[in-house]
């Protein structure tokens, strides 16, 4: 699939993107799951719940639909082992808003870690974390 918007366009996205991570009554958080991805943010899924990391309280920038998050809390225990192949981001009332791919720093993942590898009671540490609205 190829789709690019214009600038103005893909900006109004992002901001609206953000506006739904930022909502609810805390901050947003990440978390990180095994196995295959549901169809959407959405939708229940049976994944493995390896740990969860907590947004700022303005999670996020934007710049021409470019979305770069602020500092991250990471996750200094987590709570299972296992491979992170996907996340997702709740907003502050724990409404799913975005699924996203995880790869290591080296991956072409939209979150990098510094390892897909997590290790129950270990940490789990968030590289970058870039979503880029309208390609």
């Amino acid at each position: 699939m190829y789709c690019k918007l214009r600038p103005t366009t893909a900006s109004t996205q992002a901001t609206a993107l953000i506006a739904d991570i930022a909502a609810g009554a805390g901050n947003a958080t990440i978390a990180f799951y095994t196995g295959t991805p549901p169809a959407s943010p959405a939708v229940a899924h049976g994944s493995t719940l390896l740990g969860t990391l907590t947004c700022s309280a303005t999670p996020a920038t934007q710049s021409d639909g470019t979305v770069t998050f602020n500092a991250i809390t990471q996750d200094s225990g987590a709570d299972a082992s296992g491979t992170a192949a996907w996340a997702r981001i709740y907003d502050g009332d724990g409404n799913g808003v975005v699924d996203l791919d995880v790869s290591n720093g080296a991956g072409a993942g939209a979150v990098k870690l510094n390892t897909t590898t997590i290790v129950e009671g270990g940490p789990i540490a968030l590289t970058s974390l870039v979503i880029v609205v309208g390609g």
